[in-house]
């Protein structure tokens, strides 16, 4: 289970790894793919298309609040509502792909993220800002994340995603996953 921010700051990031879901779901994967900034949309569907670009320029069509700003907590407490019990049944894991640089909320994103934690068997946080060899969790946004995760991996290239395909593929083969 995917959940991708799409908010200016991100994306350009948020296309890369729509790529990267598309790929996914057309080999079978089992993979349900929410987008969020200040509302969330359910893009797993648009993503079935067969042909990545088709799928994701209507999503860009499509989807009112892309490259606008963000309200993670909102959406997550939106995503714990609606969709937890359906798509996290499994215990599956989830992989979260923001930057979470605003500072909205954040007692609302802390007790989102603890939700859903416990509905996740394991939650990833993918971060875009992992690239500069001197990042650091300042931001309250990110601070508010951070005790909820059990991994944070950095995705802002082919090489990195490629990476996390990686570890997606080590962990399933430790344990259960569940859909991913």
């Amino acid at each position: 289970m995917l959940l991708l921010d799409i908010s200016g700051s991100i994306s350009a990031y948020s296309r890369a790894v729509l790529y990267f879901c598309h790929a996914l779901l057309q080999s079978r994967e089992r993979l349900q793919v929410f987008l969020f900034g200040t509302r969330l949309t359910n893009a797993t569907r648009a993503l079935r298309e067969r042909d990545p670009d088709v799928a994701i320029v209507a999503l860009g069509q499509n989807v009112a609040d892309w490259s606008g700003g963000t309200r993670i907590g909102a959406t997550l407490a939106e995503f714990n509502r609606r969709w937890t019990r359906r798509v996290l049944a499994g215990r599956a894991t989830v992989l979260l792909v923001t930057d979470r640089l605003d500072h909205e909320a954040i007692n609302t994103l802390d007790a989102e993220m603890r939700r859903l934690s416990r509905f996740a068997h394991r939650l990833v946080w993918l971060n875009p800002l992992l690239r500069f060899a001197d990042f650091t969790p300042r931001a309250c946004g990110v601070r508010a994340i951070l005790p909820h995760v059990d991994a944070m991996l950095a995705a802002h290239n082919l090489d990195s995603l490629t990476a996390v395909g990686r570890e997606l593929a080590a962990l399933s083969k430790q344990t259960p996953m569940g859909d991913t």
